[in-house]
C-alpha cells in the first residue's frame, strides 16, 4: 500500500515513515510543504495520504486544502488528516463531499502505534477514522438545542459516537456491553430521528450522519 506523507517536523515525519514501513506500507513520498504535497498527490497516485493540516508556506490549513483539491481531482482519494487541535471547520470540510475514505486524528494518537496504523488502513480501505475528541465536539449541543440530535437518548448518542469512529454493530455491542440486536434497534432509531435513509454501507452511513450533524451547527 503506497502512502504519501506530509509533515513539516522532521523528527515526526521520519518517525512516521519508519512506523509505516515497519507495518508493511510503501512510502511513495514524505514531504514537508504544501506545494510538495500537491505535486506528490497529483503525480504519484497513492493509495492513501497522511497529511498534517498545517504546512508551509502558510502554516494555516495548507495541508488540508491540498488534500481536498486532490480529492476533487480524484474523488474518494483516501485522506487521513493529522491536527494538533480539534478544528470543527476542518472536520466539516473533510466530510463535506460524503464520499468516504477520510480520517481526522489528533497528533497525540500517533504515539499509539496500533491505533494510528489501524486508522491508516481503515481510511485506505474506504472507511472512516475520526478522533473521539472530534466526534465529541461534533455531537456537542448546548441547552435549548432543538435540532434533531437533541431528540436522541443518551444511549443513542453513545451508539452514534461509536458508529462515527467506524465501528461495526458487533464492535459497538461489545464496547457498550449490549446485544447486537439492541445496537441495531438504536441505529434504526437514530436514523429515524435524524431523518436519514438507512444504508447497508456503514462507512457512507457514518459520513452521512456526521455531515448532517455538522451542517446543523
Amino acid at each position: 500500500m503506497r502512502v504519501v506523507l506530509a509533515e513539516d517536523l522532521f523528527l515526526l515525519r521520519d518517525g512516521l515513515v519508519r512506523l509505516l514501513e515497519a507495518h508493511g506500507f510503501e512510502i511513495a513520498a514524505a514531504v514537508e510543504s504544501g506545494p510538495e504535497l500537491g505535486r506528490a498527490l497529483a503525480e504519484l497516485d497513492p493509495d492513501v495520504a497522511v497529511v498534517d493540516v498545517r504546512l508551509p508556506p502558510t502554516h494555516t490549513d495548507e495541508g488540508l486544502q491540498c488534500a481536498l483539491e486532490a480529492r476533487r481531482r480524484r474523488p474518494g482519494l483516501p485522506v487521513l488528516v493529522l491536527s494538533q487541535h480539534v478544528e470543527q471547520l476542518y472536520a466539516r470540510e473533510l466530510l463535506a463531499d460524503g464520499s468516504g475514505a477520510v480520517g481526522y486524528l489528533l497528533k497525540d494518537r500517533v504515539f499509539d502505534a496500533g491505533q494510528f496504523v489501524d486508522a491508516v488502513r481503515r481510511v485506505a480501505a474506504g472507511g472512516t477514522a475520526m478522533d473521539p475528541q472530534v466526534i465529541q465536539q461534533l455531537l456537542a449541543r448546548g441547552p435549548g438545542d432543538e435540532r434533531p440530535l437533541a431528540r436522541l437518548t443518551p444511549r443513542e448518542r453513545e451508539v452514534l459516537e461509536e458508529m462515527a469512529q467506524g465501528r461495526s454493530n458487533a464492535a459497538i455491542a461489545g464496547k457498550l456491553v449490549v446485544t447486537e440486536r439492541a445496537v441495531a434497534k438504536h441505529t434504526a432509531n437514530i436514523f429515524a430521528k435524524l431523518g436519514l435513509e438507512v444504508s447497508e454501507d456503514d462507512n457512507r452511513r457514518v459520513l452521512a450522519v456526521l455531515a448532517h450533524l455538522d451542517q446543523g451547527r
